[in-house]
């Protein structure tokens, strides 16, 4: 174990939004690829939790936890510095880490905004009560954000792209599980 930082349990309502890229300066600052466009998931958070690289070295095994002392954006990242991150050292062998935080420390949303993570494996149905399958990701074109449903049935798999706008989506229910669309399930 790297010093200074403790093994924690990962809560259950963690989420993954983003890697340690590499140490940032000399005093212990590193610097994350967060996985959003808007990374305030990572800016919000005060607790984070590492968990090691899926792949490659690692200088650590089980999870564990920063407290974060400051969070900035700078180019095309997040800095941070750790109060278990002493200096460049120990940043460094934090490169590839995996980091999470709890789902229940995100910002609240707006009227009409939605966490991605929020919609994964909700049903979508459209307007005449047809299941059209599961959110099983979601993608941004650049245009648009994307819904990609998974729907199995009769032992057949259908992956179906629906538009993520307000011209097909005409409910979305976090609560009930369920997003309401204006698509017709012959649609690909």
């Amino acid at each position: 174990m790297l010093p200074g930082l403790e093994p924690v349990r990962l809560p259950t309502d963690a989420v993954e939004v983003g890697r340690v890229a590499d140490a940032w300066g000399v005093k212990g600052w590193f610097k994350v690829i967060a996985y959003s466009a808007d990374p305030l998931a990572l800016l919000s958070s005060r607790n984070w939790f590492l968990l090691p690289p899926s792949t490659g070295e690692r200088s650590f095994s089980d999870p564990v936890g920063l407290a974060i002392s400051e969070a900035r954006t700078h180019a095309n990242a997040v800095v941070a510095s750790a109060r278990e991150v002493t200096n460049r050292q120990v940043a460094e062998a934090l490169r590839g880490a995996r980091v999470f935080v709890s789902r229940s420390s995100f910002p609240t949303t707006g009227e009409d905004e939605y966490y991605w993570v929020d919609l994964i494996g909700l049903t979508v149905l459209n307007r005449e009560g047809e299941n059209l399958g599961n959110v099983r990701e979601m993608i941004s074109t650049g245009a648009q954000t994307v819904l990609v449903l998974d729907d199995h049935r009769d032992e057949t798999s259908i992956e179906r792209m629906i538009p993520f706008v307000a011209a097909y989506v005409d409910d979305v229910d976090l609560s009930g599980g369920r997003i309401l669309v204006d698509w017709q399930s012959s649609f690909g």
